[in-house]
């Protein structure tokens, strides 16, 4: 429930606070004395989009703020927990509009974004005007409004269907594309099978061109890397003179003057430390002359597999590396226009799966929908008859569609507002007041069904004066005495029947004009609804009349 709202700089208002209780509260100014403005200032704080127009003149920002009672609802209770804010007994929201159109809104003082603030606003406050009306006789929109009258085992329905939906979708406009790539690129995809086939089968390794020209070169050069070896190796170690044993003997003749001095000691070191890695050396070039055979087999290995990789490269790169790469950007591109990241067949088989499945889960949610229907069909005819409109008959029409993320039905209402005229489309037969009621009638049936704790009425009582003011008087009183309703209005029925009311005044001088609200007094209510009766003229018998509909003490 709305406990309180203050509002400043914004547009006309400088500075208001209005405070509410539970039942049934009006508006009441002559117009453009700000009260529709009030309300505009309500929708910001619930998440609408704002902009830099609504800041007062000379102000450098707006603000509203509003002071709730909030039931423990399990769903608000998730959305505050998500966004980090403490769920308490009472919120408060806090929005500022600043000069650059930039707005900042604040739960129980956390920071949130629009979508969270309008997440929770829907919970709170279900604010009812002229352009429901004009949704009204929209019939794209009356889907949405048929679904809203759900439980929650048809919203449940309703989104498994939709996951069905947009998972098809997605499918078949890959499948979709998959085929026009196909049919387009034909020759270039064709292309790219033979060049990734042409490489595939070369079955080339990274590096592989330099390792093997690098073993080539090897065994082109057989003779003199053996002469070499053999020369080296004979030089280290050899029976007539050997570098090793005369290296070795030197370290034996250093290793007994070592207790003489510790230069001595150090040289001695170094020399077998020299002729151990000689040592080591004789024998690696030892166990390389035994393993030095030259295999002519081999080298043509070699040759013939060089021929196939020069080949290849000299018509898709400068090396196996650019090749490889060449292939790999290829593979891309024809994955890209094939659509071959799984399997054609795999994937027009899950669309065809997903198709049974999309069928079953739409009729399902058809079922539940026409249930809705009748439930909301029953529900209109009783408001209706309260609204003396008892001869009018409602129903809900179903016509088949296009698969959309709704279903695959078409939803509308229609009306037969006198016997015997049989039902035709809302849009067509509906007057302004007849329209109104029928308003009236589904948010009366609606705020039983989402059990809101504050519903805003703006003007909804357009059009109709007489017994169907009074009725839809006594319908919106009906609707506060099981929360709380907020109502503008310009007709005596409804005002009189509130169980407090504002007025809202706005004074101007040569530089500025500013919105006033007061809370008025019984005698005062008397006195207003008087003028409505009378004008400015205010008759005994307007007076009489204005505590009759108030049903105050003729004293006052």
């Amino acid at each position: 429930m709305l406990l309180e709202i203050t509002i400043k700089n914004f547009a006309i208002i400088e500075e208001i606070s209005l405070n509410f209780e539970n039942g049934m509260t009006v508006l009441t100014g002559e117009t453009g004395a700000g009260k529709s403005i009030i309300i505009d200032a309500m929708n910001l704080m619930l998440g609408a989009r704002a902009s830099s127009e609504v800041v007062r003149h000379s102000a450098s920002k707006a603000e509203i703020q509003g002071f709730f009672s909030i039931e423990q609802n399990p769903a608000l209770v998730s959305i505050l927990e998500d966004n980090g804010i403490p769920v308490e007994d009472e919120l408060i929201i806090r929005r500022e509009i600043f000069q650059n159109g930039r707005s900042v809104s604040r739960i129980n003082g956390q920071m949130v974004n629009l979508t969270t603030l309008k997440a929770v606003g829907h919970f709170l406050v279900d604010i009812h005007g002229q352009h429901d009306q004009e949704e009204l006789m929209k019939p794209a929109l009356h889907i949405i409004m048929l679904d809203a009258f759900g439980d929650k085992e048809f919203f449940q329905t309703k989104k498994e269907y939709q996951e069905y939906f947009d998972r098809y979708r997605e499918l078949r406009k890959a499948v979709l594309e998959k085929q026009k790539n196909e049919q387009e690129h034909k020759a270039r995809i064709e292309m790219l099978a033979f060049q990734i086939s042409e490489i595939e089968a070369v079955s080339l390794k990274s590096g592989e061109d330099l390792a093997l020209m690098q073993e080539r070169d090897k065994l082109l050069n057989h003779k003199q890397i053996a002469d070499t070896l053999t020369n080296a190796y004979v030089m280290l170690d050899n029976e007539d003179f050997s570098s090793l044993s005369n290296v070795r003997s030197a370290m034996n003749d250093l290793q007994s003057l070592e207790e003489y001095d510790s230069d001595y000691k150090e040289l001695s070191g170094n020399l077998s430390e020299a002729y151990y890695v000689l040592e080591d050396v004789t024998k690696q070039l030892g166990d390389l002359l035994d393993n030095l055979d030259f295999d002519a087999g081999r080298l043509q290995e070699i040759e013939h597999r060089l021929d196939t990789i020069n080949a290849i490269t000299r018509k898709y790169g400068g090396t196996v590396d650019d090749v490889l790469d060449y292939l790999e950007n290829s593979s891309k591109e024809y994955n890209l226009l094939t659509g071959n990241s799984s399997s054609s067949d795999a994937m027009e088989q899950e669309l065809k799966q997903l198709e049974k499945d999309l069928l079953a889960s739409a009729e399902t949610l058809q079922t539940a929908r026409h249930q809705i229907a009748t439930a909301l069909e029953a529900e209109i005819k009783n408001e209706l008859c309260d609204l003396y409109m008892d001869k009018a008959d409602f129903k809900v029409t179903f016509t088949k569609g296009k698969f959309n993320r709704d279903g695959n039905e078409q939803v509308e209402f229609y009306i037969s507002t006198n016997p015997g005229e049989g039902f035709k489309p809302l849009v067509k037969v509906a007057s302004g007041g007849e329209l109104s009621r029928l308003m009236l009638a589904i948010k009366s049936a609606f705020a039983r069904k989402e059990d809101k704790t504050s519903i805003v009425f703006d003007e909804v009582d357009t059009g109709v004066s007489g017994r169907v003011a009074q009725a839809i008087a006594q319908k919106i009183h009906k609707i506060g005495s099981h929360g709380q309703v907020l109502a503008i209005s310009h007709l005596p029925q409804v005002i009189a029947i509130a169980d407090y009311q504002f007025f809202i005044s706005k004074e101007s001088d040569n530089e500025t004009t500013v919105s006033r609200v007061r809370l008025l007094t019984p005698e005062e209510r008397v006195q207003e609804i008087a003028k409505m009766l009378a004008g400015d003229n205010v008759t005994e018998a307007a007076l009489s009349q204005a505590r009759a509909l108030l049903k105050v003490d003729d004293s006052l």
